[in-house]
C-alpha cells in the first residue's frame, strides 16, 4: 500500500509547502500552515456525475465561434437578492454565503428553497441541525413545506449520491463546516476537509449545472473562515452583516462572476423572516423633528444604486493626554487623514478634541465619496452649528484640499431630488449639464470654498 503523501497549506492565502514552518513566506502569516492529505491517484480521477448537458463542453475552439447565447438565469424569489447575485442564480454555479451567527443565513435560504421548490427539483441538506428543528422554523414563518426536499447528512458521498437520483435544480449545503469526505482522515472543519469537500460538491454542480449554494461561517474579524483557496473555487461570495440588536440586515457580494461586485441588498428581520427593503434610502433618513449639529445627510454609490445615508459627528473636548478618534461604518486611517486636511487646508484645528464619527443604520460606507460630508459633519459640530435638513453632500477630498468628483454624480443628485432634498454641495466637476428639477446644485472647488456654503 502506497504511503499517503501530506502537504502543508497556508490557510489565509492557500500557498503549501513540503514541510511545516512557522511563518508562510507569501503572505507573512504566521502560524497558519495545517497539514493536507493529498489524495490518491484513485480519488484525483473523481466522478462523472451525469445530467447536465452542458457538460460536453470539451473540444478546441477559438474565441469567436464560442456562442454567446444569454445564461438563463432564475430568480431567487427575492429583488435584493437577485440585485447581489447579478440579476439571479446561473446553473451551475456555486454561492458561498457567510454571516455571524443569528444574521439569517438559514432563515433566508429556508425561505428562497421553499418558493423555489414549488417550480423546481429543489434540495435543502442541513448538517448542523435536525430536520425536525428546520420543520419548525418553516411551520413558524409560514412557508410552504410540501415540495421541497430536506436531508440530514455530514458526508459528502451521500449528499452526492442522493442528489444523483434526485438531480435537484438547486441545492443547498448547511453548512461546508461540518461535511467531511471518507478519504481525508482530518476532523470536519479541517483545512484539509474543507477544501476538499468543497471541490467535490463544486465538480458535481458544474457537471450537472446544479446551482449550488453553500453556508459557511464566519471568524471573529468577519471573514469566511477557511483556506483562501476556497474563495477561489467559488463563482459568488456573499456576505449577510447586521447585530442581533438590529431589525435590518444588509448583504453584500465580495466576488460574482456573473455581475457586479459590492451590489448592497437591504432586509428587514420580521416575525415572518427576512423581508426585503425595496427603499433602502428611506430607512436609513429617518431622522428626528429637531437636527442637532454633526447630522448630514450623504449618497453614496452602492454597486449599481445610489443610497442615502446619514452621517454623525460628535466633536467634544478630550480629557486624556492622546484624544479619541472613532469611526463607525467609516475607515479609521481616512478619518485621521481627512481631520489633517482639515487642519491644514480649511484653517479649523480639533487636534485637542475627541471626533466620533457614526454611519447610522449600521451601514459600512466603502467608497470616498463621504470625504466632503465627514469634514462638513464635523465642523458642524465643533461650532455647535445645524445644517439644513434639506441638504445632501458628496465628494472626495484630496490632501491638497481640493474637492475631486466622484463617479455617477447626477444619478446621486436625482435620488436625493427625489426623496426632498432641496440643496446639494458636490464637486463642481459634477455639476450637472442641465438642471435637475426641485434641488439646487452647488458646485465646489476646493475645502474652503465648501465651508463658505455652509456659512460656517
Amino acid at each position: 500500500m502506497a504511503k499517503a503523501k501530506t502537504a502543508f497549506v497556508c490557510s489565509e492565502c492557500g500557498s503549501d509547502y513540503r514541510k511545516w514552518q512557522g511563518q508562510c513566506t507569501d503572505c507573512g502569516a504566521w502560524n497558519s500552515l495545517s497539514e493536507v492529505r493529498l489524495a490518491g491517484a484513485q480519488a484525483q480521477r473523481g466522478a462523472k456525475f451525469e445530467g447536465y448537458a452542458g457538460s460536453a463542453g470539451s473540444g478546441l475552439k477559438t474565441l469567436g465561434e464560442i456562442d454567446l447565447q444569454d445564461v438563463p438565469r432564475f430568480s431567487s424569489g427575492a429583488a435584493e437578492f437577485d440585485r447581489v447575485l447579478g440579476g439571479g442564480f446561473v446553473p451551475g454555479s456555486v454561492v458561498l454565503l457567510g454571516g455571524h451567527p443569528g444574521a439569517g443565513k438559514s432563515t433566508l435560504l429556508l425561505q428562497t428553497m421553499c418558493y423555489l421548490a414549488q417550480q423546481k427539483e429543489a434540495l435543502y441538506v442541513t448538517g448542523e441541525e435536525s430536520l425536525q428543528q428546520v420543520a419548525m422554523r418553516a411551520d413558524r414563518l409560514g412557508l410552504p413545506k410540501d415540495r421541497l426536499k430536506m436531508l440530514s447528512e455530514t458526508s459528502v458521498e451521500q449528499v452526492v449520491a442522493t442528489a444523483e437520483q434526485l438531480k435537484p435544480q438547486l441545492m443547498v449545503v448547511d453548512s461546508i463546516q461540518v461535511m467531511h469526505l471518507a478519504d481525508i482522515s482530518s476532523a470536519p472543519g479541517s483545512v484539509s476537509q474543507v477544501r476538499e469537500c468543497a471541490a467535490y460538491l463544486t465538480r458535481f454542480a458544474k457537471q450537472t449545472g446544479t446551482v449550488l449554494i453553500l453556508v459557511g461561517h464566519v471568524t471573529k474579524d468577519g471573514s469566511l473562515a477557511g483556506p483562501k483557496v476556497l474563495e477561489h473555487m467559488i463563482d459568488s461570495s456573499i456576505l449577510i452583516e447586521g447585530s442581533g440588536d438590529s431589525r435590518y440586515r444588509t448583504m453584500r457580494g465580495s466576488k460574482n462572476r456573473f455581475g457586479a461586485v459590492n451590489e448592497l441588498g437591504v432586509f428587514a428581520m420580521t416575525e415572518q423572516g427576512l423581508k426585503e427593503v425595496s427603499n433602502p434610502s428611506a430607512i436609513f433618513l429617518q431622522r428626528g423633528e429637531e437636527v442637532a449639529s454633526g447630522s448630514l445627510v450623504i449618497v453614496v454609490w452602492e454597486g449599481t444604486r445610489p443610497l442615502l445615508v446619514e452621517i454623525q459627528a460628535l466633536v467634544d473636548d478630550s480629557h486624556q493626554a492622546n484624544p479619541r478618534r472613532v469611526a463607525v461604518g467609516l475607515d479609521q486611517n481616512r478619518l485621521n487623514m481627512l481631520l489633517a486636511v482639515l487642519h491644514r487646508h480649511g484653517g479649523i484645528m480639533v487636534g485637542d478634541q475627541d471626533v466620533f464619527i457614526n454611519i447610522v443604520g449600521g451601514v459600512r460606507v466603502m467608497e470616498t465619496s463621504a470625504d466632503l460630508a465627514l469634514l462638513l459633519a464635523v465642523i458642524s459640530s465643533f461650532r455647535d452649528r445645524p445644517l439644513d435638513t434639506d441638504l445632501v453632500v458628496f465628494g472626495e477630498v484630496g490632501l491638497s484640499g481640493e474637492i475631486r468628483p466622484v463617479p455617477s454624480g447626477q444619478e446621486r443628485l436625482r435620488e436625493a431630488a427625489k426623496h426632498g432634498f432641496k440643496r446639494a454641495i458636490v464637486p463642481i466637476a459634477n455639476m450637472p449639464g442641465e438642471q435637475i428639477h426641485g434641488i439646487a446644485v452647488i458646485g465646489v472647488k476646493n475645502l474652503q470654498e465648501a465651508i463658505g456654503a455652509i456659512g460656517a
